[in-house]
């Protein structure tokens, strides 16, 4: 059984072959990189794509190969569990530092302070960077990307609109465009899934499914994948530890709407008989997923962004619910994870109000795209628990 440390790390290696399109995708990268090198002012290229489609994989083998020879460059993660990761692969690879790889803020202020400006900045995870001042993570600025163009000659950003979960780093596509728009920049997006074994039209009910669209019939053919909806999250728990003892790789998770309990301020997840913390922080070195106690814990898009689980437990939220036209419904009143709503005074009230339901969708889809082999869901919700469980029997019925 192949251990979850080694297969984070191998997810990121810059020993996985690529395919043609990433090889194409790579070069035109590196292409773009070393042009712009050459040239004064700065040069932005931005990679988007979904959960799952190998972004950060061609971002960490193109920075390894750069960084062999453009002096000044910087890996930039907002991702405090993947910078463990890119660091702990850097220790491993000949002639790369841990030094290379920095949390942008750090970056920003350090530049700052040295009045100093780099060549190559590569920016993974650009959904997370901050798009106003948040004096508590001692940011200053008004936009962590515009200062990050602003400090290197070229940066390469990684960009998936759909998991960006902050309203204090709230982005969309037509906000980046707007923001790289003055500069010379190209854009590639991604689109073949590589992370989930699951079929294409179970892939597309998924995006029908979060998107807020009508919930449909499950579809026949999911590919070789285990999707199953459970009734009770105790039994999907005890699943999940069964997934765990045999492939490794296995875990709950859950969205936000849990209270946080007088009890140490833990926020415990209790549907019927399952009781168990939700971990939204991890202070440790190691990632949360590689530490074996923490299958008796309840994962967050915090703690599991940007890293792949074999199989995963998602219970849906109180925020969540079945509206009377059997649509997901999404209720920000039910959140209970304060960090996700700042408000924004660049924003209208409607497009603030707006912001949260999209940031909640977005929450669920991050877990909704860490599962490779199989997906468990329990929604707490009665209406669309049931409604999801009648979707399923009917799937077993037609097939």
């Amino acid at each position: 059984m192949e251990s979850l440390e080694s297969h984070t790390l191998n997810a990121f290696s810059k020993n996985i072959e690529l395919t043609d399109h990433q090889k194409t995708v790579l070069k035109q990268i590196d292409d773009f990189s070393l042009k712009h090198l050459k040239e004064d002012g700065h040069a932005v290229f931005v990679l988007m794509g979904d959960a799952g489609t190998g972004k950060s994989l061609i971002l960490n083998q193109l920075f390894t190969q750069l960084a062999q020879v453009v002096d000044d460059a910087y890996f930039l993660v907002n991702h405090p569990e993947l910078l463990k990761v890119y660091r702990e692969l850097a220790g491993q690879t000949p002639h790369m530092l841990k030094k290379y790889y920095q949390r942008p803020t750090s970056f920003i202020n350090q530049m700052h302070k040295q009045d100093k400006r780099v060549n190559l900045t590569v920016v993974d995870e650009a959904h997370l960077l901050l798009s106003k001042p948040d004096h508590y993570n001692n940011y200053y600025g008004d936009n962590q990307l515009q200062d990050i163009i602003n400090l290197s000659r070229v940066t390469i950003v990684v960009f998936d609109p759909h998991q960006v979960l902050r309203t204090k780093s709230f982005w969309n596509k037509a906000r980046l465009e707007k923001l790289i728009a003055p500069y010379p920049h190209e854009l590639v997006h991604l689109k073949q899934q590589f992370r989930m074994q699951a079929g294409p039209q179970l892939m597309d009910w998924l995006d029908h499914f979060i998107d807020g669209n009508i919930i449909g019939p499950i579809p026949s053919d999911i590919g070789d994948y285990d999707f199953r909806i459970f009734a009770d999250a105790q039994k999907m728990f005890r699943t999940i530890i069964k997934k765990n003892d045999q492939y490794g790789l296995s875990r709950m998770t859950s969205t936000s709407g849990y209270p946080s309990t007088l009890d140490g301020g833990k926020h415990l997840v209790n549907e019927g008989n399952f009781h168990l913390p939700w971990d939204q922080y991890n202070f440790t070195s190691t990632p949360w997923a590689e530490q074996p106690q923490t299958i008796d814990e309840v994962g967050s898009i915090y703690t599991v962004q940007g890293f792949d689980l074999n199989y995963i437990g998602i219970i849906i939220g109180p925020p969540f619910y079945l509206t009377t036209d059997n649509r997901l419904g999404v209720d920000p009143s039910k959140v209970t994870d304060v960090e996700i709503f700042k408000h924004r005074s660049d924003m209208s009230e409607k497009d603030y109000e707006q912001s949260k339901v999209e940031l909640l969708r977005n929450s669920l889809n991050v877990l909704l795209r860490r599962g490779i082999k199989g997906m468990y869901l329990h929604a707490h919700d009665p209406k669309l628990e049931a409604y999801l469980e009648k979707m399923m029997a009917d799937l077993r019925t037609t097939n």
